[in-house]
């Protein structure tokens, strides 16, 4: 099944078999807006957290997952019967590796299963697919402004898949680009359109926040700063694995620099392999730090290392192999005065990466080069992506996702402009 055929039919399943007889949502207006949740980072864990569930009880962001799931559902809870066209959606996208149940197994009257999956440590399970009622705030970019609550098509799971995931967590909140992920059930159930705002927080503890169904995105500065629609107008294509349909944020990297120099990598580096499923760039906020394979990282690695020759060492700290002495780094408004990192990217784009993204302090001494070696320091990925831009690279600029365009746009750090991903006013607005 193509991404854009079951997206369509999410449309058709879900007004079956949810729509039918409920309210889409229920909120203290009929103006459909977008809604605004807060997403913290968690120091135990470096993952990031989103308050979406009734009662405030957190879910981990999951960039790459594919649905929503809820450890220890209630007794009773509502299931659907397998034979339902919102169980073969619920149940398509299994985890690689992962024990499922074909088709054919259903027999009649039998619940719906899905497949919940640990996206931190690769635990598998399976349990019934149910509904899951959420609850944030409608907003108009710049405030909370009432309350909103809906019921979303998710999974159950076994209470011990929340091992790895931040205290107190209660399940996962998957923002893939499949039909069951949160952004696309929030597009339908609300009537906005199937686009979001992620701002990553920068600090164990502080907040960001994520804007769901379009509109404007504000934040607190001197004076105020609008930054989503000069991001909309500037946007580059999301690719599609087209080996796993994973629903994956894959985009394109042409090549990196240091210092404005491209670093020698060998040719075809960074091109997706369509038939295998292997390389190309994906943003994962399950992964802490940006991993590239070998054959990028060392380069890379050498490069940086040169760059900044002179500037005191330290010992390195695992995962980091290569660390500086905190004392003797200048620091600027981006972070650590050290050379620039660019990902050069389609039609002459760069990410750049300044020190305050290449460059993390573990302790009151030392300051490591925050990029590690897939199959070193980490586990290479599923699917073997060729760079995987980890959580610290996202965090203090605002990253915007158009599910049905497939197109993505992304901020400076936005330190330049003096404010950051904390900012947004959860002050309560005027309705």
């Amino acid at each position: 099944m193509s991404l854009h055929r079951s997206s369509v039919a999410l449309v058709a399943l879900l007004a079956m078999s949810v729509v039918l007889g409920s309210p889409r949502c229920t909120a203290s207006t009929d103006v459909h807006k977008p809604i605004v949740a807060r997403v913290r980072k968690d120091a135990s864990t470096s993952l990031y957290t989103i308050a979406i569930k009734v009662g405030g009880v957190p879910l981990l962001l999951d960039l790459a997952g594919p649905l929503l799931w809820l450890a220890n559902c209630p007794s009773p809870h509502r299931t659907f019967p397998c034979d339902t066209g919102v169980c073969k959606i619920a149940s398509w996208n299994h985890p690689p590796n992962c024990p499922h149940m074909p088709a054919t197994a259903c027999s009649k009257g039998a619940a719906c299963t899905a497949y919940p999956y640990n996206p931190v440590d690769g635990r598998c399970g399976h349990d019934d697919a149910t509904t899951i009622t959420l609850a944030a705030n409608a907003t108009e970019g710049k405030n909370p402004l009432f309350p909103v609550s809906f019921r979303a098509v998710g999974s159950c799971a076994p209470g011990e898949l929340l091992a790895s995931l931040p205290p107190g967590t209660a399940g996962v909140a998957g923002l893939s680009r499949l039909p069951l992920s949160l952004p696309w059930q929030v597009g339908y159930r609300l009537d906005v359109p199937k686009q979001f705002a992620l701002c990553l927080p920068g600090g164990s503890g502080s907040d960001g926040v994520a804007v769901f169904g379009g509109g404007p995105f504000q934040l607190l500065a001197a004076p105020p700063v609008e930054l989503a629609a000069g991001l909309r107008e500037n946007q580059l294509p999301i690719l599609r694995n087209p080996k796993t349909n994973n629903g994956a944020y894959y985009f394109r990297i042409t090549g990196i620099a240091v210092n404005q120099e491209k670093v020698p990598t060998p040719p075809g580096a960074f091109d997706l392999d369509p038939r295998r499923g292997t390389g190309g760039a994906v943003f994962s906020t399950v992964t802490p730090y940006t991993a590239l394979r070998p054959d990028i990282y060392r380069p890379l690695h050498d490069a940086f290392d040169a760059a900044t020759s002179g500037i005191a060492r330290a010992p390195p700290l695992a995962p980091f192999d290569m660390c500086y002495q905190a004392s003797a780094l200048g620091v600027t408004r981006l972070g650590y005065a050290v050379a620039n990192i660019d990902l050069m990217l389609e039609g002459g784009r760069n990410w750049t990466l300044s020190g305050g993204s290449s460059l993390v302090q573990v302790d009151d001494h030392t300051v490591c080069f925050a990029i590690v070696e897939m199959g070193v320091s980490m586990p290479a990925a599923a699917n073997s992506p060729a760079v995987i831009v980890g959580g610290f690279q996202m965090e203090e600029r605002l990253l915007m996702f158009d599910l049905e365009k497939g197109t993505f746009g992304f901020s400076g750090p936005l330190s330049g402009i003096r404010t950051g991903c904390g900012n947004f006013n959860f002050t309560r607005g005027p309705e």
